[in-house]
């Protein structure tokens, strides 16, 4: 079975989970779809948590201005034969028509807050439920990681460069945008920079030091290659001796 990790943005409603198909179902047979009101928060926080940090608002946004059922969708949720043929009609046509009202992604909330309010047909908004979930709920947790690293940093540069960590790569995209929400001052993630607009900061691989005869020859090569984007990467052998040999450098190219 090949894997396919993309998201076809005409799939995002096949994004869901099958209760949300088979209670809106119920809902229709029953003619229950008068204007409803969902609203997102967070109940509580864990011990030394005081704040989460709005974010994915934007993406959120984005999803429902564009919610659709392609008939290929259609045709899967039929493919289950759970479905009777007026709901799946019913779903042909869907289309968000509701309002959003939110808090300002970078917002500081708190447990017991409602940070977002869709109002919408009762269906419509139970249809949307987990996408919105999922949208806010990553994005705002790696927007507060942030904010508790900056607030601690007080004042210091910090610049995300968690994309090779990542849960893969739509997680290193969000964490660069979210991050640099948060107050980071850039990425080394250069999609998220073309995408968001973040100044991309960057130093050197450990490849690049071991391809060399020795630390200081790799450090001083680099630099003068790149005089101005010279961060060093000091931990490839020993951290300390890493420290004396780009001071080296550093004052043996000051004084060229």
């Amino acid at each position: 079975m090949p894997i396919d990790l993309r998201l076809d943005p005409d799939e995002v409603p096949l994004l869901n989970d099958l209760y949300e198909f088979t209670v809106s179902a119920a809902f229709f047979e029953r003619g229950m779809n008068a204007p409803a009101s969902f609203d997102v928060g967070v109940r509580r926080l864990p011990p030394n948590r005081g704040f989460m940090v709005m974010a994915g608002v934007e993406r959120v946004l984005e999803v429902l201005e564009n919610f659709h059922f392609e008939e290929s969708a259609i045709a899967h949720l039929e493919s289950l034969g759970i479905f009777k043929a007026d709901f799946l009609d019913f779903l042909r046509k869907l289309r968000f028509t509701g309002t959003v009202r939110a808090m300002r992604e970078g917002s500081l909330f708190f447990a017991g807050e409602v940070v977002m309010e869709v109002r919408a047909p009762l269906i419509e908004a139970q249809i949307i439920e987990p996408i919105v979930l999922n949208q806010l709920g990553i994005a705002s947790v790696l927007a507060t990681k942030a904010a508790r690293c900056f607030a601690v940093g007080q004042g210091r540069r910090l610049v995300e460069f968690g994309l090779r960590r990542a849960q893969g790569a739509d997680a290193g995209l969000l964490a660069a945008r979210s991050s640099y929400l948060a107050g980071f001052h850039g990425s080394s993630n250069v999609l998220a920079g073309k995408r968001y607009g973040i100044p991309v900061f960057g130093t050197m691989s450990h490849s690049f030091i071991m391809a060399h005869q020795g630390e200081r020859r790799a450090f001083e090569d680099f630099a003068r290659s790149f005089p101005k984007l010279s961060t060093m990467l000091v931990d490839t052998y020993d951290t300390l001796r890493g420290v004396h040999n780009a001071v080296d450098v550093a004052r043996r190219l000051k004084a060229d």
